[in-house]
């Protein structure tokens, strides 16, 4: 690929200051590829967020496609309103992916002022920014040279969720895959969870991060009492429930501090560490390069399983910059022999990421920009 500066525009629901996976993703991408001296346009919802700051220090442009006007309906104080309230959201966001759909058309009429782009960089979750674009994108109006849709999570092939979006979604994705150039997905076992037919579009470019960003200027030393965390989504069931890991903790008749930092749920947890008070400590979530520094005090850190190669939890890149031991466990039924070695300090069985370099962002915008080499695959 040619040295000229490229205009690249990345379209994501998720961006600075959120802190969710996919916001890192498209905030990293973002600031990368202006570093890296291209011309970046970011469309995202209004956040009502100033981004005069953020825009001057990383010379990046931050364009709002809407304020969303669909709220998620949540549980309140009522219980009996509350409950009806939460199982009507769950039904519509199943049925009709609500409220995430009006980003669909929000988008639709945005991107009508786009200039065209030599990249375009789609991002999901949810997968509704990528139906946008779809809509958005026609034969007189291309939007971009190469349009490529991110795909973190599955949509149809997602195992991981209780249950599976309505058949007619199928036409939904299977139009998106049509229109698109290349699918983008973190692993290589990913590619099993789209349809077969667009394949030959799909490239593994995984999450990445600014290395230069994590310095970790003091040098581990043991805690006095075995101490560890996970950090990340928390659910009464499925792979993000700690409640079993909980359970066995509680049997445990032997000093540790375990710290929880919940990107969500943490209303679940108040109930469940009766009697782990002194030993579990619930915080909120905290800024990501924060949180590795505190993650490099840990004795060891905790991830559950999925139990799937399709989907990588983007927390292990982090526990690895950290530089500390990951404890690998199934959450529905955790090893108490493993468990029992961490706190003991063998930490043989641990879990390692086997090329750590590979989620650099400087490799990982890179990817990206070789896309523009290959002719559409359309």
């Amino acid at each position: 690929m040619d040295n000229k500066a490229k205009r690249i525009c990345i379209v994501a629901k998720g961006f600075f200051p959120e802190n969710t996976p996919r916001s890192f993703r498209a905030t990293e991408l973002a600031k990368q590829f202006a570093r890296e001296g291209h011309q970046v346009t970011v469309y995202t919802n209004d956040k009502e967020y100033d981004y005069t700051a953020f825009e001057r220090e990383y010379n990046v442009s931050v364009l709002s496609y809407g304020k969303l006007r669909f709220k998620p309906l949540r549980s309140n104080g009522i219980p009996v309103l509350g409950e009806l309230k939460r199982k009507l959201g769950r039904l519509l966001f199943m049925l009709v992916d609500y409220p995430n759909i009006e980003i669909t058309w929000k988008l639709k009429s945005k991107l009508k002022q786009l200039q065209e782009q030599d990249l375009l960089v789609s991002i999901a979750v949810p997968y509704a920014v990528h139906w946008g674009v779809a809509w958005a994108r026609r034969k007189d109006k291309k939007l971009a040279n190469v349009w490529v849709a991110d795909c973190g999570d599955p949509f149809m092939g997602n195992t991981l969720e209780s249950f599976r979006y309505p058949f007619y979604f199928s036409f939904l994705e299977k139009w998106f895959c049509r229109k698109v150039d290349y699918l983008t997905v973190p692993t290589q076992g990913a590619i099993k969870s789209y349809y077969q037919e667009f394949h030959h579009k799909i490239k593994v470019i995984p999450q990445g991060f600014n290395f230069q960003d994590i310095v970790i200027k003091q040098e581990y030393s043991t805690n006095n009492i075995p101490t560890f965390a996970y950090c990340g989504g928390i659910a009464a069931t499925g792979v993000r429930s700690p409640f079993k890991l909980l359970e066995l903790l509680s049997q445990i008749d032997r000093p540790f501090v375990f710290h929880i930092y919940a990107t969500g749920g943490l209303d679940l947890l108040k109930d469940k560490i009766t009697g782990l008070e002194d030993k579990v400590v619930l915080h909120k979530a905290i800024d990501r390069v924060e949180l590795i520094k505190r993650l490099a005090k840990m004795d060891f850190l905790v991830n559950f399983d999925n139990g799937t190669m399709h989907q990588v939890p983007s927390k292990l890149i982090d526990y690895s910059l950290s530089g500390r031991p990951i404890m690998n466990i199934f959450p529905a039924s955790p090893d108490k022999a493993l468990l029992m070695a961490f706190l003991e300090g063998n930490y043989q069985g641990q879990w390692k990421i086997k090329n750590l370099e590979e989620y650099n962002i400087t490799n990982v915008t890179k990817n990206f920009l070789e896309l523009l080499n290959h002719s559409s695959v359309s």
